[in-house]
């Protein structure tokens, strides 16, 4: 074979496999286009390759969250095991037949993503399949798993893309780690008739949508503020299209926490509170025509 067939060979092959990894892409795409307005709007503001970044973290968490929240059948734990197993061996070996779990590996490996973050999460998502309820040691463990690793991953993209892997601020990881918690549990309250009446789920130590009352919501909504604080303080240290697309996500659950303030705890089990999307629109516009940190000013 000549070098001129041989190289012909190479390129051809270099080629089909940027076209599967565009593929991957654009699957990992549609799955936060179907799933999430909030952070699906958040992700436009940012720049082109953080943005599928972006999209590929989320798509991978997506899919490991249905197993366990949608599916829900007698081999869901199989099937979880199956999907890490795959993810990790993507991350590894950087291919996977499944798209989802491909996608993620070209962003886990460029950005520095690593098991260190996954391994707790799909620890936590494994949680869910036999815990229905938690004390505070589990919750915390809970939480950090599915909540504040994936702020990390969302940081590593943020801070590495462009770069390559690097290690993270401590102290921007510690606030990435305290949105992500602040989001999550904005969300159990968001999602608490659901979580106790249908998926028999109970996350806050003590509470369920019977037992939830004014004063224990009033110290919910305050705890998911002072995370947001936290988070806030180290929001500079973000890229300003970062900073812009943190800042809408941040504006939208800061106004899903007044609407839960502001409802009484018998009325919050029974409906799910919401930002409408011409109000996020207008926060989009409003950070992305800023482009400086988000603030309560």
């Amino acid at each position: 074979m000549s070098r001129r067939s041989r190289r012909r060979r190479h390129d051809d092959g270099a080629a089909s496999l940027a076209l599967y990894d565009a593929a991957a892409r654009d699957a990992a795409a549609r799955v936060i286009a179907r799933y999430s307005t909030s952070f699906g709007l958040g992700t436009r503001l940012l720049a082109r390759a953080q943005r599928t970044h972006i999209r590929n973290v989320y798509a991978m968490v997506r899919v490991a969250d249905e197993i366990v929240d949608t599916y829900r059948g007698p081999d869901a734990g199989e099937l979880l095991d199956a999907f890490e197993a795959e993810v990790h061996a993507a991350m590894d070996r950087g291919f996977s037949t499944d798209l989802v779990a491909h996608a993620f590996a070209l962003t886990a490996r460029e950005v520095g993503i690593t098991h260190e973050q996954t391994e707790p999460f799909f620890a936590s998502m494994r949680m869910d399949l036999t815990a229905t309820a938690h004390d505070a040691d589990s919750l915390a463990r809970y939480i950090f798993g599915s909540a504040e690793v994936v702020g990390e991953m969302c940081l590593a993209v943020f801070v590495n893309t462009g770069a390559g892997p690097r290690p993270l601020d401590p102290e921007v990881r510690a606030g990435a780690r305290r949105l992500g918690a602040a989001y999550q549990k904005v969300n159990f309250l968001r999602d608490l008739a659901t979580d106790d009446g249908e998926l028999g789920r109970s996350y806050f130590p003590g509470v369920t949508a019977a037992t939830l009352d004014d004063a224990r919501l009033a110290g919910l909504v305050e705890e998911c503020r002072g995370d947001i604080a936290a988070a806030q303080e180290v929001l500079g240290a973000l890229p300003p299209r970062a900073r812009a697309a943190v800042g809408t996500t941040i504006d939208i659950y800061a106004r899903l926490l007044d609407q839960i303030a502001e409802t009484p705890a018998r009325r919050l089990v029974t409906r799910r509170v919401r930002v409408p999307n011409p109000v996020k629109a207008s926060l989009a516009a409003r950070n992305l025509a800023a482009l400086r940190p988000w603030s309560t000013a």
